[in-house]
């Protein structure tokens, strides 16, 4: 066993080094391709976790006709008070909700509104997020409400753009690793090529068909160990920068709440690694099939 081990060692390097242009170029494939699929991957985990912030941040504003009588603005905060689906509801009044509408709207606009004409509010945060629709329907249309807004529509067209990114990172990322998967093998064809003669006068002193095939197999192997290595250190080093953009001091920045922490990083390089040896051994294994008569 010390002897094979050490011959399928040194035929895998020796392998490796003849053809080293070939080798070169699927490990660096397999590395791009798995640097995007792991890129891919922290996206969707990323994603699920803002997405998880923004539901329990996801906020329903009740705004109060600038007519409402007080009668009016009272029953609305008792009933917000006794709802089971309500956790917590703060009431902004017309002075709040002018300095508000002074950050937010242009001079041009500001210009125009009295305090007067400033609606009275409620901001409430829902239980769970699917609770904030029952709150918009209940207070539709009830006496003294302007309307009610929630950002369902932020949040489904962040959805979406999410969802479309993760699509375009999964397709090229495909397309990338199928290449992968066509180097190793040519790169294997092309080991095989070379040795033919040397594996013919190998059977014919008996060496067994696993014997010849090991080195072969181990070559792809390593080139998909090396590129999926790569590919790894390279989504670690996008996780790090990424974190460093992230300010913790603001958390409803969007990179702050898509910060992973270190196990998602961990599963995803792992996952990285099996992927990359994966690639390595369909190639080497395809190439054997076709090209290596043992």
């Amino acid at each position: 066993m010390p002897v094979f081990a050490e011959y399928a060692l040194k035929e895998t390097t020796s392998n490796l080094w003849r053809n080293r242009l070939m080798t070169m170029a699927a490990v660096l494939t397999v590395a791009v391709s798995l640097a995007l699929v792991g890129s891919a991957l922290l996206l969707k985990q990323g994603a699920a976790n803002a997405e998880a912030e923004w539901q329990r941040g996801t906020q329903v504003t009740i705004w109060m006709s600038s007519t409402a009588s007080v009668s009016e603005i009272h029953s609305v905060g008792t009933q917000l008070q006794t709802l089971p689906y309500v956790n917590s509801c703060v009431y902004h009044g017309k002075v709040y909700d002018y300095r508000e509408a002074r950050q937010l709207l242009t001079p041009a606009e500001f210009s125009v509104l009295t305090l007067n004409d400033m609606p009275e509010s409620y901001r409430c945060t829902p239980n769970q997020p699917q609770d904030a629709q029952i709150v918009v329907n209940r207070f539709t249309g009830q006496p003294g409400v302007d309307s009610v807004a929630a950002p369902f529509q932020q949040i489904h067209s962040m959805e979406q753009t999410v969802t479309v990114l993760q699509w375009v990172f999964l397709v090229v990322a495909v397309v990338l690793l199928t290449s992968a998967a066509v180097l190793i093998l040519n790169t294997i064809r092309l080991a095989i090529f070379a040795r033919r003669r040397e594996v013919s006068v190998m059977k014919l002193v008996g060496a067994t068909n696993w014997f010849i095939r090991i080195p072969f197999m181990s070559e792809g192997l390593v080139q998909g160990l090396l590129g999926s290595a790569v590919a790894s250190a390279v989504v670690f080093g996008l996780h790090e920068w990424l974190n460093t953009l992230g300010n913790p001091n603001n958390p409803n920045s969007v990179l702050t709440q898509m910060r992973l922490n270190g196990w998602e990083v961990f599963w995803t390089c792992s996952v990285l690694v099996v992927v990359g040896v994966g690639i390595g051994a369909v190639g080497s294994y395809v190439a054997i099939r076709r090209f290596l008569d043992v």
